[in-house]
């Protein structure tokens, strides 16, 4: 115990010293129990106690105070004080993000005037999300040092320096000096986990791919902002963020399962329990909050291991005391609140939480029923769910102003799927590395339980009174709360015997599943019935998206960009990926089976970003066949990360000439009229007149796609004699008055134009003169938009055509 009050001591005086000011002489108060000594006969012990105690308050008060003294070796001593040469290294994993990237940047050296000195310091920067960086790299950056805001809604700058950041660059000039200058260790462990990230978007679509990301390796920016909102409002974004909270759950279910399948002898439940969490917290980079986080889980497991459950919260209390010392801004961070109340929790909640519910599993099912086993399993990983939950909830709600009143309800449906989900993205990632289609195999299997799982956050999500906004959770309250709480553990610790309260709500439970229980124990299959159930249920989505005979054409809605998506049969082809990785992910996952992940040619009609930066990410998710690409020539980093793609992905690629001819069969025809010989050669960097311009013809019906042609392309193909009638015209450059013209309108004579553009664009596109054109020859009710109707699809059998819209367009 006494362990545990010198802990605490040091993390008072490190938690006073953030707060106020005393000087240096009062630390010699410290000493003042020592003149007891001379005055108490009896006693003696106590006094010392006390003299030591305050000795390790004063020590980690000015502790702090040392720590954070700024000298001119400092970054944040620079701060918004002009543009800075610096070098130093990307020492974390880089953050890609959507549209940029986050680099946790460690500073050596700084230029001042003509000479460079030593540097200490974390930057956070951002740069452009291509080129791409890696761990490692070391680089010169060239730009303003800024210090972080504190916003009106969230204080930005403790968020970031409690991970020891205090100053931003957003994007800066990029130099890089070296490569692979980190840790190799480190560098290997991100290296597999991207791959593995990599793998996982490749056999599984979105958004099931991005939560499989976040869920076993802790990658939460590609999921989308949807689906994020969804697990904060359903009181389940905790499991989300590989914390303590998390790992907690995660070690109390392995525990548990453990127990099941080898019961306790030798501990291999515990072995167990410690091998996964560390393989996990590997896994997802061992970044300090994960390490922190298993940390404190494996002074949990190592308690149970060693027969000495009751002094595991004196070793939290200590592992809590070494890293706060390490690092004191660690003491203001919300993951590590969380992280040590989670395991807080799991120490002295779960025992009697575990005790409470096996008592009921065995009045309520016979201790030697067949679904005794399993029954005490579901009781023991609800156990570790709930007391890692009633440790936090109020820290959770004091952060995010959030009281979700079905996160418990959420957290018991969501979690039987989470050690599935976990497992099995696990081994489809790594199976990926040697064998795609065996990973694809196991991959449905995670993507059942990713679907139940994105169902359940999603209905909870939208029903009534899910969650309630609040302010009232104060640190009145909370220190309320836990002194509540903690008063409690304290009382049950002292009265053990809860089997007299017990009792009447079991007996009443018992004589309510009586005429069930003949019929629950009869079930000999309770082993098979489970795959056997998921097997009949992937047979059956996988039926249910098998492709028909006619030819589908989706303009995908990407925002400000194009994507076009042709289907016929089991055959795809990709016309362009907008300019976010992220929108085409999720694009192409509600218009592809889930189980497909392959694409037979990818068009990329000219290489600007909102066309070509969402074929990126295809490439990286999707096994291509071939590509096929325009003549202009790039020289943006966009461009040179698209290219060297060929490299190393070995995809085949050509060059497209007006007269190519690419046939899906059935007399499916894809036609490239553009680029003309005459526009090709001339077409300068970055010029839109040389955009491939393709017709699809199936029977009677016909596309013509224009990518981002202007008036000089229409012209030229108008004089060539390239362009008969179609039946869907895509309006070229998003409706821009760069084209569309009246008479290129008169000469292609569509039926119905669909414009690929973004809300609220800054561009205002469509622009007013190609409306009033479309208008005068269609009418309103012919001209589609993606920014109004979402992503609107073209069906067909060549003689009729059918139209859907993800939206409702608004009269």
């Amino acid at each position: 115990m006494y362990l545990m009050y010198l802990s605490l001591a040091w993390v008072a005086g490190i938690f006073l010293g953030t707060r106020v000011n005393v000087p240096s002489l009062f630390m010699f108060a410290a000493l003042i129990p020592l003149s007891l000594l001379f005055f108490r006969r009896y006693r003696k012990s106590s006094i010392l106690v006390s003299l030591v105690l305050l000795i390790f308050f004063s020590a980690g008060f000015y502790s702090y105070e040392s720590l954070h003294q700024i000298n001119e070796n400092d970054l944040s001593f620079y701060n918004d004080s002009g543009v800075r040469e610096i070098r130093g290294i990307i020492a974390r994993d880089p953050d890609v993000r959507d549209k940029n990237t986050h680099l946790y940047f460690s500073a050596s050296e700084m230029k001042t005037g003509d000479e460079w000195h030593e540097a200490k310091g974390n930057v956070l920067i951002l740069v452009p999300r291509y080129p791409a960086y890696r761990y490692g790299d070391v680089l010169l950056i060239t730009g303003r040092l800024e210090t972080p805001p504190v916003l009106d809604d969230f204080d930005y700058r403790g968020y970031l320096a409690h991970q020891g950041i205090n100053s931003t660059m957003l994007y800066p000039k990029v130099e890089i000096i070296e490569r692979d200058r980190g840790n190799k260790a480190m560098a290997w462990i991100y290296s597999l986990r991207n791959r593995l990230a990599e793998t996982l978007a490749r056999i599984l679509p979105e958004p099931q791919a991005s939560l499989a990301q976040g869920l076993a390796l802790g990658i939460r920016s590609n999921m989308p902002t949807s689906i994020k909102a969804d697990f904060t409002r359903t009181g389940t974004a905790h499991l989300l963020a590989i914390s303590g909270l998390h790992l907690s759950i995660i070690a109390g279910i392995m525990v548990s399962l453990g127990i099941f399948l080898f019961g306790k002898r030798r501990y291999l439940y515990v072995w167990l329990a410690l091998a996964v969490v560390w393989l996990y917290a590997l896994i997802t980079g061992m970044n300090p909050p994960v390490m922190r986080s298993a940390s404190m889980a494996s002074l949990f497991l190592l308690a149970e291991l060693s027969g000495r459950q009751k002094n595991a919260f004196t070793a939290l209390t200590f592992a809590a005391a070494v890293m706060v010392g390490i690092s004191p801004y660690i003491l203001g961070d919300a993951a590590f609140q969380l992280s040590f109340l989670a395991m807080a929790g799991l120490v002295c909640l779960y025992p009697p939480l575990q005790s409470l519910g096996r008592i009921t599993v065995d009045r309520v099912i016979s201790e030697e029923g067949p679904l005794s086993p399993f029954a005490r399993f579901i009781s023991d990983s609800l156990s570790a769910t709930f007391a890692a939950t009633i440790a936090v909830w109020p820290l959770v709600a004091y952060y995010f102003d959030t009281i979700s009143f079905v996160g418990p309800f959420a957290t018991l449906l969501v979690l039987p799927a989470l050690p599935v989900i976990i497992a099995f993205s696990f081994l489809g990632g790594a199976m990926g590395l040697v064998f795609i289609p065996a990973a694809q195999v196991i991959g449905w299997i995670a993507w059942l339980f990713l679907t139940y799982v994105l169902f359940i956050v999603q209905v909870l999500a939208e029903s009534p009174l899910v969650y309630l906004e609040t302010s009232f959770i104060t640190i009145t309250f909370i220190a309320t709360y836990y002194s509540i709480l903690t008063l409690v553990i304290w009382l049950v610790s002292q009265r053990r015997r809860l089997s007299s309260f017990i009792a009447p709500m079991a007996n009443k439970a018992q004589l309510a599943v009586n005429k069930s229980k003949a019929f629950v124990s009869s079930l000999s299959l309770k082993l098979v019935v489970p795959p056997l159930l998921t097997i009949a249920i992937a047979v059956s989505a996988t039926a249910a998206t098998l492709p028909d005979n006619k030819v589908r054409v989706s303009f995908l809605d990407v925002g400000q960009g194009d994507a076009i998506l042709i289907e016929h049969g089991t055959q795809q082809i990709l016309i362009d990926g907008g300019p976010s990785p992220q929108a085409i992910s999720a694009a192409l996952s509600k218009a592809m089976p889930f189980w497909d992940r392959s694409i037979d040619l990818v068009v990329s009609t000219h290489p600007d970003a909102d066309h070509l930066a969402g074929l990126i990410e295809v490439l990286k998710r999707y096994h291509v066949a071939q590509v096929l690409q325009s003549t202009i020539v790039s020289s943006s980093p966009l461009a040179q990360e698209w290219q060297s793609f060929f490299v190393t992905k070995r995809i085949a690629s050509t060059i497209a000439q007006a007269g190519q001819r690419i046939s899906l069969g059935d007399e499916i025809v894809l036609n490239v009229l553009n680029p003309l010989p005459e526009l090709s050669t001339e077409a300068e960097n970055g010029s839109d007149t040389a955009s491939i311009v393709l017709r699809l013809q199936t029977g009677k019906i016909s596309f013509l796609f224009t990518a981002d042609s202007d008036a000089e392309t229409e012209r030229a193909l108008i004089m060539n004699r390239s362009l008969p009638v179609c039946t869907v015209l895509k309006a070229a450059h998003h409706g821009s008055a760069t084209a569309t013209t009246s008479e290129f309108l008169s000469v292609v004579s569509p039926e119905a134009v669909v414009i690929s553009v973004g809300a609220e664009n800054r561009y205002h596109h469509p622009s007013p003169e190609v409306m009033a054109r479309l208008r005068q020859v269609l009418g309103d009710k012919k001209i589609y938009r993606t920014d109004i109707q979402g992503t609107i699809e073209f069906i067909t059998d060549g003689e009729q055509l059918w139209v859907k819209t993800a939206k409702l367009a608004l009269e």
